[in-house]
């Protein structure tokens, strides 16, 4: 993807153009209003590693693999800014 915010403001208003765009009839196939919210949320997970430059599978990998022995302080370490380069050198020497 071409496309990579250079500040808070262009991320926050690309985000806000996503779900904008995913809501409404979109999620009537969600079976109630908490599936459409739970799509959402993972709309907004995938969205924001993808404006980030980040595969967003390999990154969702990276999560759920350290999620559970990370204490609550640390999770910003988990964000698709701060594991990007990790990612990146963890996919060239595969």
């Amino acid at each position: 993807m071409s496309f990579a915010p250079t500040s808070d403001q262009q991320n926050s208003h690309a985000l806000r153009l996503c779900e904008a765009s995913h809501n409404g009839k979109n999620y009537l196939f969600a079976g109630a209003d908490s599936g459409g919210k739970r799509a959402v949320s993972v709309y907004t997970l995938i969205g924001t590693a993808l404006l980030n430059g980040v595969n967003p599978e390999a990154w969702l990998r990276h999560v759920l693999e350290r999620i559970v022995d990370l204490p609550i302080s640390r999770v910003c370490e988990l964000l698709p800014w701060n594991v990007k380069d990790k990612l990146a050198a963890d996919n060239s020497s595969a």
